[in-house]
C-alpha cells in the first residue's frame, strides 16, 4: 500500500459518475462498485469526496458483525470532507463549497431534535449506515447541518485531510464538551490512537492537565508532544498501579476540580475496565470508544463515588465549527496522527486497519479527473 504524502482536490466537475467500495456480506473484502452520476434530491447535495476517513466503526460493520441500517450492498464511509457539486432544491446555497460532512445528520423536525438531543434523532442519517458512505468518488447527502470549510486553509491543511474532523476529531471534542471540562481538571485518555489523541490536544488546549494510557508505546509519545503532561504504559502496569500513579499525579498538578474527567477512547474490554476503575469521588466517565464485546463492571460504583457514566453518539452539527476552529488554529494537530492512501486500497486497508497493522487513522483519497 502507498501513502499519499499531500495533494489538494480537483475543481468542480460536471461529470458525477464514478465509483466506490463497498461491502456486499459479512466479513467479506469490499467490492469495487460503479455508479451513473448521482442526482440529489430536494434537500441534498452531492459531494465530490475529497477524503474519508477509515473508523473502526466500519470495522465493527465489516468483520464484527455490527449490523448495518441499511441493507447490503452499502458503500462504508462517515468521515467525509469534499466540495459540493450539485444541490436540490432548498440547498443550492451549499453548491461549488468545501463542506465537512457531519457523521451524525439529525432530522431536525422529531421530538429529540427539537428537545436539544439530534444525536439520538431516530430519522437520523449516518452515511455508510443509513445509506451510502464515503468510500467513493461522490456521495449523495442531506445538506441539514453541513461544516462549512475556508477555501483557504492555514499551511499543512489540506480538505482531504479535514475528513477526520467528521467523527475522529467531533466525537471526543463534544465528549468534552459534556463533561464540563475546564482548566481547573484534570483528565484521563484510555487509548490514545486517533480519537483519543485528538482528544487529548482538545482537554489540552482547554487548559487541562491531562493523563494518556495506552498499550503502545509509539502512541504515548505522540500524545506527550502534543498536551499529554503523564503517559502510562498499560502493558507493564497493573490496573493498582495506574490508579496509584494517576492520584499521585492528580495531588501533583494543584488542580482544583473536583473528580477526575475520565475519557474512554480505545473501544477495548481492557480499556473500558482501566477506565471505569479509574473512577473516584464525584467522578465523569465519557464513553467514546465502541466494541461490541462485553464486559464485567461493579456499577455500584457510580453510587458509591456518586460518579457519572455518560456516552455520546457523534456529535451535534451545530458544534462542528467549534471543533473545526481548533484546528485550524492549530491547537489540534491532525498530520502526526493520519495517513493518506488512494481509494482504490480501499479493501485492503480495511483489513489491515481490522488487523490493527495500522496504527494511524487512515484516509482514502479518491482520485478525480481535471474539468471536463
Amino acid at each position: 500500500m502507498r501513502a499519499i504524502l499531500g495533494r489538494g482536490i480537483s475543481c468542480l466537475s460536471s461529470n458525477r459518475g464514478g465509483y466506490g467500495y463497498r461491502l456486499t456480506a459479512p466479513a467479506q473484502p469490499l467490492e469495487r462498485h460503479e455508479f451513473l452520476a448521482l442526482e440529489p434530491r430536494a434537500g441534498e447535495v452531492i459531494v465530490e469526496v475529497a477524503g474519508c476517513g477509515v473508523c473502526h466503526t466500519d470495522v465493527g460493520f465489516a468483520f464484527d458483525g455490527v449490523p448495518t441500517r441499511a441493507p447490503l450492498p452499502l458503500t462504508l464511509g462517515h468521515e467525509i470532507s469534499g466540495r459540493v457539486v450539485a444541490a436540490g432544491e432548498g440547498a443550492t446555497q451549499w453548491e461549488g463549497r468545501s463542506v465537512i460532512v457531519p457523521a451524525v445528520i439529525s432530522c431536525g423536525n422529531c421530538a429529540p431534535c427539537r428537545a436539544g438531543h439530534p444525536t439520538i434523532c431516530r430519522q437520523q442519517f449516518m452515511p455508510g449506515n443509513d445509506g451510502d458512505g464515503g468510500f467513493a468518488t461522490h456521495v449523495r447527502i442531506p445538506a441539514r447541518g453541513l461544516c462549512p470549510v475556508p477555501e483557504n486553509l492555514p499551511p499543512g491543511i489540506t480538505l482531504d485531510l479535514l475528513s477526520v474532523v467528521a467523527d475522529a476529531v467531533t466525537t471526543p471534542f463534544e465528549a468534552i464538551r459534556r463533561s464540563g471540562l475546564g482548566a481547573d481538571d484534570v483528565a484521563v485518555f484510555v487509548g490514545v490512537g486517533g480519537v483519543g489523541g485528538f482528544g487529548v490536544q482538545i482537554a489540552a488546549a482547554l487548559g487541562a492537565s491531562v493523563v494518556a494510557i495506552d498499550v503502545d508505546q509509539a502512541r504515548l509519545e505522540l500524545a506527550a508532544q502534543h498536551g499529554a503532561s503523564l503517559t502510562l504504559d498499560a502493558s507493564s502496569a497493573s490496573e493498582k498501579e495506574l490508579k496509584s500513579a494517576v492520584r499521585s499525579f492528580v495531588k501533583q498538578s494543584g488542580r482544583k476540580g473536583i473528580g477526575l474527567k475520565i475519557f474512554e477512547t480505545s473501544g477495548t474490554p481492557a480499556g473500558q475496565t482501566i477506565a471505569f476503575a479509574l473512577l473516584d469521588y464525584g467522578g465523569y466517565l465519557a464513553v467514546v470508544g465502541f466494541t461490541p464485546k462485553k464486559v464485567e463492571l461493579r456499577l455500584s460504583n457510580l453510587m458509591a463515588f456518586d460518579a457519572t457514566a455518560r456516552g455520546n453518539w457523534g456529535c451535534p452539527p451545530e458544534q462542528y465549527p467549534a471543533a473545526l476552529a481548533l484546528v485550524l488554529q492549530g491547537k489540534v494537530v491532525l498530520g502526526p496522527y493520519v495517513e493518506r492512501h488512494p481509494l482504490d486500497e480501499a479493501p485492503a486497508l480495511l483489513q489491515a486497519v481490522a488487523r490493527h497493522e495500522i496504527r494511524k487513522r487512515v484516509i482514502l483519497v479518491p482520485e478525480h479527473p481535471g474539468p471536463q
